[in-house]
């Protein structure tokens, strides 16, 4: 008979198998209201589960992180539900719990519209008030197959296909009749989601995202434990729509994207000029921490790729191309290869250990035209790439030391709030477990180092090696995975990278791959969103516009541009013939942060009026204290 141990290491007996509500309600009352689901030995369980055996269990409430994803998966479920008692010969396919809600894509003709959002939340309502049951079972393959078909879901039918042939299926019923297929596990009833849920968008979404199938309507829905955490999301949400890079981008026409190439950038001389200052800064920080810089093909011929195991395991993911010579190219996914090419020229010895190389590499990558979304999620984007070869004895200070830079460059960029994650070894890997061992302790003993808060995947490390994600929590609330360290026990030793150890043999170097920011294109849309465009002066792509009253005052405008510009300031100057106050609205809608206005005052005194964005003040200086002053803010934060 079972015997359970509870988080805290208590044990409870039980004469006879015991399911989950019977648990709850054994530990004490008020955990029979809030529980939602159980863990039972790290398997989540609806709480109708019975337990036979001794194990580990917990009961989970909606406090809980896999709490709100259960809320937010029945209500995905109650919303199809919705949609096809309103909308009878809707398509259901798939409904997946996403960051912050859910949402479930439909086959249907008709457009869904606002109104017809608000139709669903009034039934999804009702639904939840009616307090229907919720009822699992198991189907045989074929049966589900032949079911889903006559009810006319073929999108269904064809799910279940794909599921290999010896895993359980099973499909959940909400209420009498209303059905899906799903791995659950779910609430018990419909009336345990509350009512802090609220559809919030419509969009296309290509049926598994690949643009040569039909196009579904996908319906996004968030839901929270309580209203007031609801409302405040929703707060967060009207926030971020302001902060939105793809709109800022274009008010301060710095990019924008092209059906004839999705998923790549065309920067504006404003945008490219943000990038390269990004680049500027970031060589700067890494030649101060000792990388040397280089730059590899990227074009590289198949069997590379082969060799490195990558074809085998991203291959789907690359762009390639086939010449006249019957060769096969692939334009590069990622840097590392090209740079144990690199790191093998010439002979190696342990005392040019560790030998740091990082790249600003070009790479491309294959995502579904449904998965592309601004600078956010791209097919063709920049790696702050480098890859640190060092012995095994070395991995703990170089992990200290990269950790410790990643963290000096997120302050810099006003990213002050970092989380960690941490990734061990997986079931299926490569390398000795004494190598294993050295890493993940390396690692851990970097992350206790940095003092950082850090939660654990355990198993999810990559196949060749444990890694740290580099988690930023912008001015809005929101986390953004970003940096990544990485040890690698593979890759040098596929790709005959060697060094001569200090006896005179000849030994495989570790490889530590390191991004800071993972994707510049990325992190240009994360930094535009965090500042909501109003950029820190030394990396705004217009640092000042010099603007003239009138004509008369054009030669002492054009003379102070010409003289911030010498000085290295990223300036413009607006000699039109328009208003004062209209030049102001206009440059204060493009974010940029020193508008300077020069009238017949200004040239008799030599003084600047300055106007500082987001501000309805200004101020007269004299105008070489300005450049000054300018000069000083401009300085790249390399402290």
């Amino acid at each position: 008979m079972p015997k359970i141990e509870l988080p805290d290491g208590k044990k409870i007996s039980f004469t006879k198998p015991v399911s989950g509500f019977e648990l709850a309600k054994k530990i004490s009352k008020s955990l029979e209201k809030t529980a939602l689901i159980m863990e039972v030995d790290g398997q989540l369980k609806d709480l109708s589960h019975e337990i036979t055996r001794e194990s580990k269990v917990r009961v989970i409430t909606s406090k809980d992180k896999e709490g709100l994803d259960v809320l937010r998966h029945d209500a995905a479920h109650i919303m199809a539900m919705a949609v096809q008692e309103l909308f009878p010969g809707t398509q259901v396919t798939i409904g997946p719990v996403i960051e912050n809600g859910f949402y479930y894509d439909f086959a249907r003709k008709d457009p869904f519209t606002s109104e017809d959002l608000k139709k669903i939340e009034k039934k999804m309502s009702e639904i939840i008030d009616r307090d229907v049951k919720t009822k699992r079972v198991i189907w045989e393959r074929d049966k589900a197959i032949s079911h889903f078909k006559k009810m006319g879901e073929n999108y269904k039918a064809e799910i279940i296909e794909s599921i290999p042939k010896n895993e359980e299926l099973s499909v959940y019923y909400h209420g009498d009749n209303w059905h899906d297929l799903c791995r659950g596990p779910h609430l018990q009833s419909s009336g345990k989601i509350g009512k802090a849920f609220k559809l919030t968008k419509v969009s296309g979404a290509y049926w598994r995202g690949d643009s040569n199938n039909e196009m579904l309507q996908r319906i996004y829905g968030t839901c929270w434990s309580s209203k007031k955490d609801l409302e405040d999301y929703l707060l967060r949400l009207e926030e971020a729509e302001k902060r939105d890079h793809r709109k800022l981008g274009k008010e301060m026409d710095l990019f924008h994207f092209r059906e004839e190439s999705p998923g790549s950038v065309f920067w504006h001389e404003k945008g490219w000029t943000l990038f390269q200052r990004l680049v500027e800064y970031m060589r700067m920080k890494q030649r101060l921490a000792g990388y040397k810089e280089i730059n590899t093909p990227e074009l590289l011929d198949k069997t590379l790729w082969e060799k490195s195991g990558h074809w085998d395991k991203f291959g789907e993911h690359m762009f390639t191309s086939e010449t006249p010579d019957e060769k096969t190219f692939a334009v590069k996914p990622m840097n590392c290869p090209g740079c144990v090419q690199i790191f093998n020229q010439g002979l190696k010895s342990y005392r040019d250990l560790p030998l740091k190389l990082s790249e600003f590499g070009k790479v491309h990558r294959y995502e579904p035209s449904g998965a592309l979304h601004g600078l956010l999620r791209v097919r063709a984007f920049t790696q702050d790439d480098a890859h640190i070869f060092c012995t095994e004895d070395q991995i703990t200070q170089e992990s200290i030391v990269v950790t410790n830079l990643i963290l000096e460059i997120y302050k810099d960029l006003g990213f002050k709030n970092v989380k960690l994650k941490y990734s061990d070894r997986p079931e299926k890997r490569v390398g000795d477990d004494s190598v294993w061992d050295k890493s993940e302790a390396a690692l851990l003993n970097a992350i206790k180092k940095s003092k950082l808060e850090y939660t654990t995947n355990k198993g999810e490390g990559a196949f060749y090696g444990p890694k740290i994600e580099f988690v930023l929590t912008d001015a809005i609330g929101r986390d953004w995975q970003c940096g990544t360290l990485q040890v690698d026990l593979n890759l040098p030793s596929r790709l005959g990278a060697s060094y001569v150890a200090n006896d005179g043999s000849k030994k495989v170097p570790v490889m530590l791959h390191r991004a800071l920011f993972g994707s510049l294109e990325r992190f240009i849309g994360i930094l535009i969103e965090n500042y909501a465009g109003k950029l820190p002066f030394w990396l705004s792509p217009i640092q000042a516009v010099v603007c003239s009253i009138a004509e008369d005052n054009n030669d002492y405008v054009k003379k102070l541009f010409k003289d911030l510009f010498k000085e290295g300031i990223k300036c413009d100057v607006d000699l039109r013939n328009q208003k004062i106050n209209y030049k102001i609205r206009e440059h204060s809608l493009a974010k940029v942060p020193l508008i300077l206005v020069c009238g017949k005052k200004e040239e008799k005194d030599k003084t600047v009026t300055v106007r500082k964005l987001g501000s309805d003040k200004q101020e007269t200086l004299k105008r070489d204290i300005f450049i000054k002053n300018i000069l000083n803010d401009n300085k790249l934060p390399l402290n």
